[in-house]
């Protein structure tokens, strides 16, 4: 199976040059969409050897992530990781992630912190577990962690997808559209790492563009 991993980025110079280097020792192909940042993570990320996509201005995660799909599938990968660039997601679960994609028929693979929770915030916990169960509604199907970013999606997932959201909730958007279309979506168990990185989600501008999608999607 020919993967590469996407991440999208806004400011994380500090992490993303020893993120790069872990994947690449998997030996996985990189591509870092920089939505707009003000500080050196497109210059770092270019020297560690990823592939460079870089928004003129802050577009929003969602928008960072199609950009990435869309080059990624012009390449011709067979799948796509996609992960944070904070270094919260460990790099060392990317063969659980590979191995479950070549022996499994699910479209999507996703990270699941839920049954190792132990370190994550205490509002951050309690979001995951309501949203986890609204979207699992919407979708019909038992996921978890639908807020994990660490995810392996499948070619065929994303020629089928047409996304319209640009914000955080385009990961949402692609878990009940992978959903309605047919596709299983199924759960790895990871660990994240937490070290009092603060959150780029907007408490209510954020809240109120979800409750927007959610109804329309109802």
């Amino acid at each position: 199976m020919k993967a590469c991993v996407l991440i999208p980025t806004f400011n994380e110079a500090g992490a993303i040059g020893s993120l790069i280097e872990k994947i690449l020792r998997h030996d996985l192909s990189v591509i870092v969409v920089d939505d707009g940042s003000r500080d050196n993570t497109s210059v770092i990320a270019r020297e560690k050897g990823a592939v460079v996509l870089r928004n003129p201005a802050n577009e929003g995660k969602g928008a960072s992530l199609k950009k990435g799909f869309n080059f990624a599938l012009e390449q011709n990968y067979d799948a796509v990781i996609t992960m944070d660039g904070d270094g919260q997601h460990r790099p060392d679960d990317i063969p659980y992630f590979m191995r479950l994609a070549q022996y499994s028929q699910s479209g999507i693979f996703i990270g699941n912190r839920m049954s190792r929770a132990a370190n994550m915030p205490l509002l951050r916990l309690l979001t995951n577990k309501f949203m986890s169960w609204l979207i699992s509604a919407i979708a019909k199907q038992r996921i978890p962690d639908t807020q994990c970013g660490f995810r392996l999606i499948k070619k065929e997932v994303l020629e089928r997808l047409k996304l319209r959201t640009s914000k955080y909730e385009t990961e949402s958007e692609i878990l009940i559209k992978a959903a309605r279309a047919g596709f299983k979506v199924e759960s790895v168990p990871i660990k994240s790492v937490y070290s009092g990185e603060k959150s780029k989600i907007h408490p209510f501008v954020d809240t109120l563009r979800f409750v927007r999608f959610i109804i329309k999607e109802l």
